[in-house]
């Protein structure tokens, strides 16, 4: 099983690529206050990270989450579930 790190790490990656090049990403930055994160980049990150991790993402997800640490959190529980670990 994948660490949350790992999926922190590949997050940044995401991130990175979409829309915040050049931005201070760190795992309690605020994805919506402080990187700006709009509605169009919340749904490339998921579709990104739906196609890498192999789950599906429940939009409300995104509604739930305020970090990269969050988000790598809900990340791991959906995969956890998917696999019958919870």
């Amino acid at each position: 099983m994948i660490s949350q790190e790992k999926i922190l790490e590949r997050l940044f990656f995401h991130l990175d690529r979409l829309a915040f090049p050049g931005e201070s990403i760190h795992p309690s930055v605020d994805l919506i206050e402080e990187l700006g994160l709009d509605s169009i980049n919340a749904m490339d990150l998921v579709m990104e990270l739906e196609d890498e991790f192999d789950i599906s993402i429940p939009l409300n997800v995104l509604t739930d989450v305020h970090t990269p640490t969050q988000l790598a959190q809900a990340v791991l529980s959906m995969m956890e579930h998917a696999d019958g670990v919870a």
